[in-house]
This record gives C-alpha cells, structure tokens and sequence, in this order.
C-alpha cells in the first residue's frame, strides 16, 4: 500500500513531468534531476532560487523589457496560490520557463530574429542554448547567474541610465513646450527664442537664465546640442536644428530603448581592436579596448530599399591597394546594359571580361542579343584614380558584397546626410585608415602603403591579425565623455524595431504634466 507521503511525491513528479513534457530542453533538466524539485522544495537552495528570480524580474523595467511577461507580482500570486502537489508541480515547470523566457530577452534581446522585422538585419543574434542556462543556473550562485545575462558593454550600461533619465522626465512632464518657429538666428528676441531658451535648459544644454534674446550663451548652448545630433555647429538654429529640438523625450525613450535591444543582439565580445561603422552617423571608427583611436566621416547606401547598407558583424583580412571595381550585375544589368545596348562603346571606363578573366574587345560583342540574366561577361573598371572605389578598399568577405573603401567623389563628405552609395561604405581618409591598420604590424605604415600604391598595380595586402568589423544602426548612443547622442532614423528601421517590441509588450510611461 502506498503511503501518503509516497503518493503526493508521485502526484508532484507526475505534475512536473507532464508540465515539462512540451519542451525538450526542461524535460531533459528534470529528467536528470529525477523530477525533483529545482525551485519549490522547503531547503534554503530552493528559497534562493526563487529569491534571485523574483530579484531578477523586478528589475526587467529597467532593461526595458516587457513586463507582461517578466511580471514578479504575478510570479508571487502563483507561488501564493500553488497548495497542492499538482499545483506545486505546475508551478515549478511554470518558474523554469519564467527563468528561460528572462534570460533569453535580457540576454540576447526580446525580438527572437531581427531579420523577421527588418531584411537588412542580417546580424546573427548571439542566442545561448536553454540547457546551458539552465546547467548554469542550477549548478552555481543563482544571483550571480542573472547578473551575467547583462550585456557587459559600457554603452548598454550608458543607454540604461539615460533611460531612467528620460522616464523621469515624462514623469516630470517631458521637456516643455515646443519652438514655435521654423528657424532662429543669434540677436533675435521674442517668444520663439524664449520657448527655445526653455527648452534648451531642460535639456541641460543652457544654465537657469532670464533671457529673452538669442545671446552669446544661447548660441554655444545650440552648438553644443548640434555637435550630439549630428548637425553642423554653427550656433544657429535652423530648421533641422528645430526639428530635433522639438523631438519629444517620448521619442527619444523609444531610441534609448530600441538602442538596448540592438546591444543585446550584439551581446558578445566585440574585438580588443574593432572596426565599428554606425549607419546613422555616417561613420568609422577603429576602436581599441573600447577607445576611439580612429575616426572617419562615411557615406552609405542610398535610402532605397536596394541600397540601404546591411547590418552585420565579420571580420577585415586584407587591403587591396589600387583596387579592380567589379561591377555588380544589379547594377550591370540596370544601368550599364543598357547604354551598351544603345552604343557599344558607352561607358568607355569599363573593361568587358570573360569567364576566363580576359578582356574582350567591345566590337566582338553584340550587346543586342544579351539581357541582364543572360550577358556572359563581367564588367570591370581598371585601377585608376577615378576608379569608383578609389585607391583602396578594406575587404571583410561576405554574401552581401559589402566592403569599406575609397571614392573619387570627395565633396560628398561635405554633406551632414551622406546617403548616396548602392550599399557599401565610403571614407573620407581612406589612406589614415589604411595606416592605422597597418600600424599593427609595420613601423612604417605609411611608407609601405605608397609603396605599393605608387606601383599602381593591383595589390593585396593582409592584416596579420584581422580586425572585426560591426556594421550597426543606432540613432542612441554615447559619445567619448558618455553624453547621449542622437541621430534620425534615416532607413525608418528603428520605428519598425519599436513597434515589434510594443508588440511583444514594452511599453512608454504616461506623460504626467
């Protein structure tokens, strides 16, 4: 006869099996743990296990995670409610998913597959398997376990802060009326400038000040806010000026929380010495433990869904000096075909090339008989320096045929959007990016890249120890003194980033005020 002791065991493990039965990886876990308890049982193991959990929920607001699904009160009101073997059983497969579903989103972020929102995501989202948290969890301190799913970059704990900075805001009321103006000028006086004296306080740009004219103060304090949002500092507040003045600190919430979650999906070690391009700042940099060493202006792929540059991580192994400009077939078929079609001799700067690499003379080829699926030939231009990459380009292989180089179109720059290319990344100082590389493993970088660029010849050149590269998409971030910086969403990728996480239950506080 079975005693009632025995039976209630059975009754729990019977729960538990059942309960964990839909999910390979828990039903492995209490498989080996023979369907003993891992959070319910009475030892003060069990007691800090939930401790740590509950401990770890609390704090999913300020992750910005969705408290729909990381809610503690309503984790409390299970354990509160669970009396019998069955519900005890429940309740404990319950908590091991609530332990999974927790370290995936703050770990690895909450959106499961980028792509899935944004084609032009191509990142590979670092995801952690379920039995290795769950070894983790159940084999070591479980406090320590959480506090290890926080992404240890300083900009994911930099974007935290200026989270709770702007919550407290929209608690406060946000940043006050807007400037009812289209543009501002120095020596101006009136209800605009003091609307804009207002706001550029409560933002921290400007001291308490009486003000009503646009004075000296006011001018650097709008320098200082252009320099943070990318436009150019001359003190005057023209209409872009105005516009990302009159940004709300709601909008700027949804950036800061958009910005945690592409940390999250970049949540693995990034290089000692990586190459980071940010999109929305039309940027390079070599960073080296964390610290700009090297800085660059970049354009990039035109605002076209055909031309936006991809997001992705992977590695630089070589330079190519005097470089080859392998035309596409995209752009073969759209734009050079064509003019060829219309006159042979079009594009006269483009070299015809066969499958075997040699170059056809343009008078053997009837360009009406091919279309853009069937042209056998591959169209190049020659190093030079009017190559449309330039004299250099950085090569990192990858399947979106995406790389950093050079470009003979140096006024570009000029530009504060520089959005102009079909997807890859231009720099301003090609050759300063080229020495910096080289500096790793020459002690004269600069005499051995002319050297072989002086040849004229096309050459590769490899870095002997290659540099990742992360192409990424922030229109959040800090800067060098760790002061938030904003930029527009130029490819309306953020937007769509946001609505996914308000879909999946992160929320906006409510404006008071």
């Amino acid at each position: 006869m079975t005693s009632p002791a025995a039976a209630q065991v059975t009754i729990f493990k019977q729960a538990v099996a059942e309960s964990a039965a839909q999910d390979r990886d828990i039903a492995a876990l209490y498989r080996d743990t023979k369907f003993e308890p891992v959070w319910t049982g009475p030892d003060e193991t069990h007691r800090a296990r939930r401790a740590a959990l509950l401990g770890a929920l609390d704090s999913a607001a300020a992750h910005g995670l969705p408290l729909r699904v990381h809610n503690a009160d309503s984790v409390r009101a299970m354990m509160a409610n669970a009396r019998t073997e069955q519900q005890l059983g429940e309740l404990e497969v319950e908590l091991t998913r609530t332990l999974l579903r927790f370290a995936r989103h703050l770990q690895t972020g909450v959106i499961e597959d980028p792509q899935k929102v944004i084609s032009h995501i191509k990142r590979e989202v670092p995801v952690r398997d379920a039995s290795d948290h769950l070894r983790a969890f159940t084999t070591g301190d479980p406090v320590q376990f959480f506090r290890s799913l926080v992404p240890t970059s300083p900009e994911y704990t930099r974007l935290v802060r200026a989270k709770m900075e702007l919550e407290q805001t929209l608690a406060n009321g946000g940043w006050g009326p807007t400037v009812p103006a289209n543009s501002l000028s120095p020596g101006q006086s009136g209800n605009a400038v003091v609307a804009l004296r207002n706001r550029l306080i409560a933002k921290g740009y400007l001291t308490r000040s009486a003000s009503v004219t646009y004075d000296g103060a006011m001018q650097k304090a709008v320098q200082e806010f252009q320099i943070h949002h990318g436009l150019e500092p001359d003190g005057v507040a023209g209409s872009s000026t105005v516009r990302a003045l009159n940004v709300s600190a709601q909008d700027r919430l949804k950036s800061v929380l958009v910005a945690m979650e592409r940390e999250r999906w970049l949540n693995r070690p990034r290089g000692e010495r990586h190459i980071l391009v940010n999109l929305t700042e039309f940027s390079a940099r070599i960073m080296d433990n964390d610290k700009e060493t090297f800085y660059t202006r970049a354009v990039i792929g035109k605002n076209v869904s055909d031309r936006e540059t991809p997001e992705f991580s992977d590695v630089m192994e070589y330079m190519e000096i005097n470089p080859y400009w392998n035309v596409p077939r995209s752009i073969m078929a759209n734009e050079y075909l064509p003019q060829m079609r219309a006159n042979p001799y079009a594009a006269g700067h483009l070299q015809l090339v066969d499958a075997r690499g040699r170059v056809v003379p343009r008078s053997a080829v009837n360009f009406g008989a091919y279309s853009g699926r069937n042209f056998p030939f591959n169209l190049r231009q020659p190093p030079s320096n009017s190559n449309a990459l330039g004299l250099v380009k950085f090569m990192f292989p990858n399947p979106y045929n995406i790389y950093l180089h050079d470009t003979p179109a140096k006024s570009l720059f000029a530009h504060e959007v520089r959005a102009y290319s079909h997807g890859c990344v231009r720099l301003q100082k090609p050759f300063e990016f080229a020495y910096a590389l080289l500096a790793k493993q020459s002690d004269t970088p600069k005499a051995d890249f002319h050297r072989v660029l002086d040849t004229g010849a096309n050459t590769r050149v490899n870095l002997e120890t290659p540099v990742p590269v992360h192409i990424i998409y922030r229109t959040a971030f800090t800067d060098a003194k760790g002061r938030m910086n904003y930029r527009n969403d130029m490819y309306g990728r953020d937007a769509r980033i946001f609505d996914a996480l308000n879909n999946a239950g992160v929320a906006l506080p409510a404006v008071r005020g």
